[in-house]
C-alpha cells in the first residue's frame, strides 16, 4: 500500500465542530502531515458552492490549521492554491454530525467539499455519522472505525473520476456491520418546509426546514445498509444525466418529425 504522507481536512460543520476535531485524530494516525482548511462557522446544506462574488479571508488557528470565511469548496481550493505548498495525496471531508444519504448528497456541504477536491483531480473521501439523538452523536464510533476504514479503501483504491461518501451507523463501533459498496439511492429526504415567524419589530422570517421520513429504497442503497447497522461506502461522480429520460426524450423529439 502506497503510504499516506499528506492529508487535507475540511468540513462544513465549521472549524469548531467535534467531527472535525475527531477526523483530525483519525488523520494523524494515517498521515505524516495532516493540513486542516475549514469553513469559519456552519455551511451545512451549502453543496459545492464556490463564492465568486464575494472575497475570502484566511484566519490562522495553529500549525497547518486555518479557517477560511466560505463555503467547504472554497476551503479546499484555497488550500491547494493558496496555503498548501504541495497539493495533499487525500482529501478528506467530516466528520460530518448527521448522516449524508440518498438525495441529500446533493446538498450536502461535506460532499461538496469532496467533489471540489475532485474537480482538481485529488482523491477524496466524504466521512458522516448517523445519529438519532442531536445531543447523543456516537463520536467513539466513527474515531474507532474510520481509521481503519479509510485505509483499507485508499488501499483498494478507486476510479480517478469519483469520490467516495462514507458513513458509520447509529450504534457502538463493537456492534458496526461491515464496510459494505452501496449505491445513492432515494435516501430519507421527501420535501422541505418553510415555518414563517415575525421578529421583534414585526417584520416576517422564514425558516427552512428538511422533512424526513423512511423511504423505499434498494437493498444496496447506502440507507439500507446504514439502517441495518452497516458501513457504507458510495462513488459519487458529477455525471447527473438520467440515461433513461434521455433516451426517450430522443425518441420522442425524433418522432415529431
Amino acid at each position: 500500500m502506497k503510504p499516506i504522507t499528506r492529508v487535507l481536512i475540511s468540513n462544513d460543520d465549521g472549524i469548531a465542530a467535534p467531527g472535525l476535531a475527531v477526523l483530525e485524530a483519525v488523520a494523524a494516525e494515517l498521515a505524516d502531515e495532516v493540513w486542516v482548511v475549514a469553513p469559519d462557522h456552519d455551511q451545512s446544506g451549502i453543496s459545492h458552492a464556490l463564492s465568486l462574488h464575494s472575497p475570502l479571508r484566511v484566519s490562522t488557528h495553529g500549525e497547518r490549521r486555518f479557517s477560511v470565511s466560505g463555503t467547504p469548496g472554497d476551503c479546499v481550493m484555497m488550500a491547494v492554491h493558496a496555503l498548501m505548498p504541495e497539493p495533499p495525496q487525500l482529501v478528506l471531508a467530516g466528520i460530518n454530525k448527521g448522516a449524508n444519504l440518498g438525495v441529500e448528497t446533493a446538498f450536502s456541504g461535506t460532499v461538496g467539499a469532496a467533489m471540489a477536491a475532485l474537480l482538481l483531480g485529488l482523491p477524496a473521501i466524504a466521512l458522516s455519522q448517523a445519529f438519532s439523538r442531536r445531543d447523543a452523536v456516537r463520536w467513539a464510533t466513527a474515531r474507532a472505525l474510520a481509521p481503519a476504514t479509510i485505509a483499507r479503501l485508499w488501499a483498494a483504491g478507486w476510479a480517478p473520476g469519483a469520490c467516495l461518501n462514507v458513513n458509520f451507523p447509529d450504534v457502538p463501533a463493537e456492534q458496526a456491520g461491515p464496510l459494505q459498496v452501496t449505491r445513492q439511492g432515494r435516501g430519507r429526504i421527501d420535501g422541505v418546509s418553510i415555518t414563517e415567524r415575525t421578529d421583534l419589530r414585526e417584520q416576517a422570517y422564514y425558516w427552512l426546514n428538511i422533512r424526513r421520513s423512511d423511504q423505499d429504497d434498494a437493498e444496496d442503497s447506502e440507507t439500507r445498509v446504514l439502517a441495518a447497522g452497516g458501513i457504507s461506502v458510495t462513488p459519487l461522480h458529477f455525471e447527473r444525466t438520467e440515461e433513461h429520460a434521455r433516451l426517450g426524450l430522443v425518441a420522442r423529439l425524433a418522432g415529431e418529425g
